[in-house]
């Protein structure tokens, strides 16, 4: 009803009721009103007969609003015309044939592109516009195509409708970063036809695919192709962990550097018999303290410590905050219910009784009120012959090609110092890393015109798998340089295929190509 407000200069509202549980406006337009031919914009007067039309509006106060409208038919005298008779239309209520008022068209339109079929209908019958998923997704379908700009940088990528089975192809603008169009499947013949059809193009920017190559080739030959950095990086990446994993042998320490066995302390120095204070906590404890303040000095985060020292955040805040790390030590100190058995247990080991099991039923026959011998073995441990500690696992070969390809600023300290410590065993990883950050600076500083002298640094060092990357680069030359020349990069198109999925998604099994293209085009 609030869409006839503006046209009452044409409109005529005669009553207002209820009826059906809908909301009905009769309403008719004003006689003597001049209205213009569709086909030669002249005026006409002349009224050839009347009409009722019924046209559903948005919803007021929770019912539909539903209205009932009595338009003219008027005659075009204009000799030269070929219409003889013309319905009128008021302006921004009612269009040629519409069911619906322009402004719940709009409403209708919106809430399909941003919903689609299920939800829209909810959100709809929320509003009081009865309508079903169906027709909602007909009225996307329905809805012209936007008008394309002139296009000069096109981006091309490809996205799953079923993953794994079926693909298409996504067209972006790169200067406005709009969607152009959805093509089926990633083979070459559809983006030549498509590319011949929009002349022009004077850029186009693509991954490293075969077949987007040679569609680009044939159907724009004059366009310059521009290879995206980010999937040049991504291939740089897969060839460093092939690399890695090729020379995992260098890993592991040899024999010579493996971690020898620390000899025990004695028992007076792990362990005090008069008190049973554990003094290796309390020693601990104070290095902690050191260490957190130390690095607190430099101008480090609780978090950072934390990460650092394999603390919790939590821990790491009271070592940080806390002024008497004497108060510290003595919270370090825990009492167990085997403290009282303690000078005895040291005393049956100086005499030569070392298993476990017989001390554990000595002091139990004295009262103690423990159930197993686990504590007792704790507390024996130390005082072995010897604390066989087992050498740290090497990292992974994901984990040291990781360290290869992030920037040396970003590595933490326990992460530079392994880094440095692999490289050191492996002359092929130290190279490969070198070539790794050459190819890094390139790439920031945008210096493609240095990629031959690059690959033929490669070339020079025994590394297999990095000499494949480089024939790849060498076979797509002139985009590569321009990808690592130019500013252009396939980052919008990247964020267009992550909507698309999102679109895929919501529509669930109604995500035909069709009906995908219309949402992805006009949403």
């Amino acid at each position: 009803m609030q869409q006839l407000l503006p046209c009452l200069a044409a409109v005529l509202v005669e009553q207002v009721r209820v009826e059906d549980g809908k909301l009905l406006v009769v309403a008719r337009t004003r006689d003597g009103t001049v209205v213009a031919c569709p086909d030669c914009g002249t005026p006409a007067r002349r009224v050839h007969s009347r009409y009722r039309r019924r046209l559903a509006d948005a919803g007021l106060g929770g019912r539909p609003v539903v209205i009932d409208l009595c338009v003219r038919r008027l005659f075009c005298d204009t000799a030269r015309c070929a219409r003889r008779t013309f319905a009128e239309q008021v302006a921004e209520l009612t269009v040629r044939y519409g069911r619906r008022t322009v402004v719940l068209e709009e409403m209708v339109q919106a809430i399909a592109l941003a919903l689609a079929g299920r939800a829209g209908a909810r959100l709809a019958a929320v509003l009081s516009i009865p309508i079903s998923r169906s027709t909602l997704l007909n009225v996307v379908m329905a809805m012209p195509d936007p008008p394309r700009p002139c296009l000069r940088v096109l981006g091309v990528d490809d996205f799953a409708t079923r993953r794994g089975r079926s693909y298409g192809t996504v067209l972006v603008d790169l200067d406005s970063h709009r969607v152009l169009d959805l093509l089926p499947g990633r083979e070459k013949a559809p983006l030549v036809a498509w590319l011949s059809e929009h002349p022009g193009i004077e850029m186009i920017c693509r991954d490293r695919a075969g077949a987007y190559a040679e569609a680009a080739s044939a159907g724009a030959p004059q366009a310059r192709q521009v290879a995206d950095a980010w999937h040049l990086w991504d291939n740089l990446a897969h060839a460093v962990e092939r690399t890695v994993i090729a020379h995992r042998s260098c890993l592991t320490p040899p024999p010579s550097e493996q971690r020898e066995p620390t000899p025990a302390a004695a028992p007076d120095a792990a362990l005090n018999p008069d008190t049973g204070v554990e003094k290796w906590l309390v020693t601990r404890t104070r290095e902690r303290y050191r260490e957190v303040q130390d690095l607190l000095a430099q101008g480090w985060t609780i978090s950072a410590i934390g990460r650092e020292l394999g603390l919790a955040r939590h821990t790491a805040r009271r070592y940080a905050r806390c002024e008497n790390p004497d108060a510290l030590a003595d919270r370090a100190i825990r009492t167990t219910r085997l403290d009282a058995y303690r000078p005895y247990l040291i005393n049956r080991w100086n005499q030569g009784c070392t298993n476990a099991s017989t001390l554990f039923r000595e002091i139990q026959a004295q009262g103690y009120p423990g159930r197993t011998p686990q504590a007792v073995r704790r507390f024996l441990r130390p005082l072995r012959g010897t604390v066989k500690t087992a050498p740290a696992p090497p990292p992974k070969p994901q984990d040291l090609s990781a360290w290869i390809t992030r920037h040396p600023g970003h590595l933490r300290a326990e992460e530079e110092r392994q880094l440095d410590d692999l490289l050191s065993r492996c002359s092929q990883l130290t190279a490969l890393r070198n070539h790794v950050h050459a190819f890094a600076r390139m790439m920031c500083d945008r210096t493609g015109t240095d990629l031959p002298a690059w690959i033929r640094a490669v070339r020079a060092d025994d590394l297999p798998h990095l000499h494949a990357f480089s024939d790849g680069l060498e076979r797509d030359m002139d985009a590569v340089i321009a990808g690592l020349t130019l500013p252009w990069s396939s980052g919008p198109v990247e964020g267009h295929v992550n909507r698309i999925k999102m679109l895929k998604r919501q529509m669930y099994g109604r995500a035909s190509l069709p009906l995908l293209r219309k949402r992805v085009l006009l949403a």
